[in-house]
């Protein structure tokens, strides 16, 4: 299973990190496209994790999402 770090720039203006994991995923890379693909399609919807909470992440409210590979703190 490979996960990565998101922050998550929300049109509010806020921003928060988030844990978003891939079980089929063989590397970091692919589970980037993956998000972007889901927040990108029809039902823009990405299940993932804040510290110890799930959520539920809407495309309509993102303005935008960065990878931070050491940069986010959870």
């Amino acid at each position: 299973m490979a996960s990565i770090v998101l922050r998550v720039r929300l049109t509010s203006g806020d921003q928060l990190d988030v844990t978003y994991e891939k079980a089929a995923a063989a590397d970091d890379d692919e589970v980037v496209e993956h998000a972007i693909a889901e927040l990108a399609g029809e039902p823009g919807v990405l299940r993932c994790r804040h510290g110890d909470r799930d959520l539920v992440l809407y495309a309509r409210g993102v303005a935008a999402i960065e990878v931070a590979p050491r940069g986010a703190v959870l």
